[in-house]
């Protein structure tokens, strides 16, 4: 067949014309397109699309991120839907100010670039001794982010453009002193108030719920007893050790590398010097550095004429603060720890010598080497082991990239089962059971990264039982999954979560009643206010909240203050129900000038972030921007906390 295509190309070339000509012209490009799998639309900015896999990315980017910076965080905190709104909101942020600095014809030069990169701590610890930077090791780091160094800067220079944007407006903000301390001081007033708790706890010891109250409520919020979505997995790690495993080193290969590396391998040659220094750092006025050599010149007549005064020669005379109380003695070293042109005077020398008078960046120095320490050359059977695992480092870092990629298209091709691929490159095929969406506490290893629990539970491999794609959950480790068995999330039976239904149907029915009582109560004072039964008095202010709740210490400073005494409810929640009563108002204290200037510069600060996110607000409505996913309600907005009057 290959032949005849190969004889008659012009009539092959035809025939595929005839076959794909017309499904272009049937369905158009655009059927193309919408052939590949988008996503959902999840927010829009200036006629651009965010797509739900865009929003899924950058929240995984933003989880590693995380995790790098507190690896102590619960992994539950970081995909919450709040975690992920958050995301959203940020990707959003940064799509509107790109597109006004696009708009503004805010660029980046070469040189500011540059400034940035070289002050990015990230980058400065890639930095070799003489202030090159490594660029295996730039490339290794950003690798592991899914970044070239091209696209890296690209998103710096992005970034740096996002920034201009709103630096106009924070860098031309500003407050009067009279605006700043009159909102300051009625910010910081003080109340004397007296406050009546109605706890929950109170009210739910008084409450016996019936059977079928029970059955009601569980029907009623079945979504609050849910056992999670669970699945019993194979998977296998491919990482270095994995790879050193299928690495055998014959004895010829061992010998060879021993021989060409017995003296790296034996430890370096060590002397023991004393040295006379006459300081004169290389800065020094050519007339200064001259005086200093004729006195070192002087100093070595009189150490050649008697060597054994050496020593004392050195107390004397040495401007080494740190050896000359010791004769000079500098005790053993390797060739690398001294200055260059020192080490090369010491190593040439020969036990007992005085060298010439040698110059350095520091001055100027006669050393007499005192000792010499040649490192015990061991056999080639006593570093046998050793040999061994520094071969099979070596090779299996040159090996890893080749066989990753064997790995990421083995589970790719044959994406029905891990075994091909396991028995190919020789990994062990693992299992694990109760595995869900959110690593488990105390779980860790390649089964507690959020990019790989995240492709394990992808539509695909939940419904196909397909291989995941090798995924890269640390450096030099590789990871793919497939699930064998797969439990939806479910409802709990009534019988099993009884307990926990009827502690819920108290905490809510406690706090009900505690409020229903609370709000009875505070009609009543109102109309009597002599016959209200408070706590004693206690004065409260934003920065002296006396460990009050802040909605209680917050309905305390908004309270009308027209009539006192004032009254006003607050509701807390699943906690129940509090009534506070403003007896007098009480002006903030005067500062010390220096604090008072302090708190009107923070103040300033406050009002430059505010009218930032005045023109935010502006942009976004400029440039169109629109979150289509609704905003998850939080725990408290869903109890209904606020405050009443």
């Amino acid at each position: 067949m290959f032949d005849f295509i190969r004889k008659h190309t012009k009539i092959t070339m035809g025939f595929l014309f005839l076959l794909i000509v017309p499904s272009f012209i049937l369905f158009g490009l655009d059927g193309y397109n919408r052939s590949k799998d988008k996503g959902a639309v999840v927010a829009k900015v200036d006629g651009q699309d965010i797509i739900q896999t865009e929003w899924d990315r950058a929240h995984l980017r933003e989880i590693d991120r995380l995790r790098a910076s507190m690896p102590t965080l619960d992994p539950k905190l970081l995909d919450s839907p709040e975690a992920r709104y958050a995301t959203l909101e940020r990707l959003v942020r940064d799509r509107v100010l790109a597109a006004a600095a696009n708009k503004l014809k805010l660029g980046i030069s070469d040189q500011r670039l540059a400034r940035e990169l070289h002050d990015n701590p990230d980058i400065a610890q890639l930095r070799r001794a003489d202030g090159t930077l490594d660029m295996e090791r730039y490339r290794q780091m950003l690798g592991s982010q899914g970044l070239s160094p091209e696209m890296f800067e690209a998103n710096v220079r992005s970034d740096l453009s996002n920034r201009q944007v709103l630096m106009g407006v924070g860098a031309s903000g500003f407050s009067s002193r009279l605006a700043a301390d009159t909102a300051l001081n009625a910010y910081f007033e003080k109340r004397e108030i007296q406050i009546a708790r109605f706890s929950s706890a109170d009210y739910a010891a008084k409450l016996k719920p019936t059977d079928a109250d029970l059955e009601q409520f569980y029907k009623a919020n079945e979504n609050l007893f849910q056992a999670p979505e669970q699945a019993s997995i194979e998977f296998v790690v491919l990482d270095m050790d994995a790879v050193k495993k299928g690495i055998t080193v014959s004895d010829a290969d061992l010998k060879a590398y021993y021989e060409q590396n017995t003296e790296r391998l034996s430890g370096a040659e060590e002397r023991r010097a004393s040295h006379i220094l006459i300081a004169s750092p290389k800065t020094a006025p050519e007339a200064d550095r001259q005086k200093a050599k004729a006195k070192a010149a002087e100093l070595l007549a009189l150490v050649k004429k008697s060597p054994e005064s050496f020593a004392d020669v050195a107390r004397k005379n040495s401007q080494d603060p740190g050896s000359a109380p010791n004769g000079g003695d500098l005790d053993f070293f390797a060739r690398g720890a001294m200055v260059k042109a020192f080490a090369d005077a010491a190593f040439a020398m020969k036990k007992g010598d005085i060298s010439d008078v040698v110059e350095s960046e520091f001055g100027y120095h006669i050393i007499k080497l005192t000792d010499i320490k040649t490192p015990k050359q061991r056999s080639f059977e006593e570093m046998k082991a050793e040999l061994e695992s520094d071969v099979k480092k070596q090779q299996a870092q040159k090996k890893f990239a080749e066989t990753a990629e064997l790995f990421s298209n083995g589970v790719y091709e044959q994406a029905d089962s891990l075994k091909p691929i396991a028995e190919r490159l020789k990994l062990e095929l693992k299992t694990a059971s109760g595995v869900t969406r959110q690593a488990a506490a105390g779980v860790s290893g390649a089964l507690a990264s959020p990019k790989f629990l995240n492709a394990l539970f992808s539509v695909d491999a939940i419904e196909k039982k397909r291989n995941t794609e090798a995924v890269e959950v640390a450096p030099n480790q590789l990871i793919s999954g497939r699930i064998t068995q797969y439990t939806p999330a479910r409802t709990r039976p009534l019988a099993d979560v009884r307990e926990i239904v009827r502690q819920r149907w108290l905490a809510t029915h406690a706090a009900e009643e505690a409020r229903k009582d609370g709000i009875a109560k505070l009609a009543a004072w109102k109309a009597a206010a002599a016959s209200a039964l408070l706590s004693e008095t206690l004065v409260v202010s934003r920065d002296q909240t006396q460990k009050q709740p802040a909605p209680v210490v917050d309905a305390a400073l908004r309270t009308d203050t027209t009539a006192l005494p004032a009254f006003s409810g607050v509701d807390l929640g699943a906690q129940g129900y509090a009534i506070v009563k403003v007896l007098k108002v009480m002006p903030r204290e005067a500062h010390p000038e220096a604090a008072a200037a302090q708190e009107r510069a923070q103040y300033a600060q406050w009002w430059t972030s505010a009218e930032s996110l005045a023109y935010y607000n502006t942009l976004k409505e400029r440039f169109k921007a629109e979150i289509k996913v609704a905003k998850p309600v939080s725990g408290r907005a869903a109890t209904g906390g606020g405050v009443t009057q």
